[in-house]
């Protein structure tokens, strides 16, 4: 380096008035009024020369040398302002890239004060004096999934045991986010391991509850939203700081081996269920039809009984009213009562009379079958 405190860099004139020395990255012979720029190679030695003295090195290409007044061995000054300015610039900025972060809107930022919990601060650029306070910044507005089931961990991992005693093959979802980032932090060692574990557990119990058959087919909106539920309390009782978006339930079924089987088995329970119901819809037909028959005996009963009360009714009135004009005229009520009892009789016989005092007395005309003779004509008809 150049024995002279001209600038940063040391590019000014020498104190003895002659020109530069060479041990300093010279400019070839350049005179100090001369206004030419230095070039970009000499500018990054002298910054190097100047880092060398900053860490504890000398500068210059004669290090073992003494001080001098502009000889070609003299050592350059160890520390200048130049340098001291250079050092503390990149000591500042070291330091503020080292305290400034920024928290983008979907992250939430946690502040450590030697280690322990000290602020959460949301978006937008902040300041922790390290290395007293670091910053841990959390992504809480990002989705994360954990698969759980057959294509996670291999090929057993969703087998469960059913209440019914048998085995089925689960895969689901958990789709989940961050809700508190400083419990996440604490709280949580592993947290997908945690949650991958939460969940298989709760599955099981759910699973274990369960018969097999409304598994596969009616209850897995059921099945999922209890698992959701679920979930979660046993999250939040591990103060995780963890929120269960959604659980999606993708697939149950029979493991590989007898699924064959399994679908012979349900192909034969459907069939069981279609017979039944088909038996059940004949027995309700033939049940209602002999409801209806028995209403409609019911009802002619009842018209019967009212017809026969209202004629008995209206006889024993005929005969109260006879009887009434009998009293008052026996003898004609008597004779009424005879005649209407002989043409109701003899209206329904063939018969013919005979006068004693008709044809000269004789009342003896000759016979002709003329009943006979009419109903031989309606017949030949």
């Amino acid at each position: 380096m150049a024995g002279n405190n001209g600038g940063p860099w040391g590019g000014g004139g020498s104190s003895g008035g002659g020109n530069r020395g060479n041990n300093g990255g010279g400019d070839g012979g350049r005179r100090p009024e001369d206004p030419q720029i230095p070039e970009i190679d000499e500018l990054v030695k002298k910054g190097q020369e100047q880092l060398r003295v900053l860490m504890g090195g000398r500068g210059g290409q004669g290090g073992g040398g003494k001080r001098g007044g502009g000889g070609a061995g003299g050592g350059a000054p160890l520390f200048t302002k130049g340098s001291l300015l250079l050092g503390g610039i990149a000591a500042v900025f070291l330091y503020g890239y080292a305290s400034f972060y920024t928290v983008k809107p979907e992250e939430k930022g946690v502040e450590l004060f030697l280690g322990s919990f000290h602020r959460t601060t949301d978006e937008g650029p902040h300041f922790a004096w390290w290395p007293f306070i670091s910053a841990e910044v959390i992504p809480t507005s990002t989705e994360q999934i954990e698969n759980i089931g057959t294509g996670s961990r291999g090929s057993d991992a969703g087998l469960m045991l059913t209440g019914d005693e048998n085995i089925i093959d689960v895969e689901f979802q958990v789709v989940w986010n961050i809700n508190d980032p400083a419990r996440f932090l604490f709280n949580l060692r592993d947290p997908r391991t945690t949650i991958n574990a939460v969940a298989e557990s709760a599955m099981r119990e759910i699973i274990a509850q369960s018969e097999l058959a409304p598994i596969l087919n009616r209850d897995r909106g059921i099945i999922r939203d209890r698992l959701e539920e679920l979930i979660q309390a046993t999250l939040d009782s591990y103060d995780s700081g963890v929120n269960v978006v959604r659980v999606n339930f993708d697939g149950a079924d029979p493991p590989e081996p007898v699924k064959d089987a399994f679908r012979e088995v349900q192909s034969a329970g459907q069939e069981r269920d279609r017979l039944e119901k088909q038996a059940d819809a004949y027995a309700n037909r033939k049940l209602a039809g002999a409801r209806g028959q028995a209403a409609q005996t019911l009802e002619e009963a009842e018209a019967y009984r009212a017809q026969v009360v209202n004629e008995a009714s209206g006889e024993a009135s005929r005969f109260s009213a006879v009887l009434e004009e009998y009293q008052k005229a026996p003898d004609v009520t008597r004779k009424r009562l005879y005649l209407e009892t002989m043409e109701e009789v003899l209206g329904r016989v063939d018969k013919i009379i005979l006068d004693d005092n008709v044809g000269g007395g004789s009342g003896i005309v000759p016979y002709l079958p003329l009943n006979e003779l009419r109903r031989s004509g309606s017949e030949g008809n």
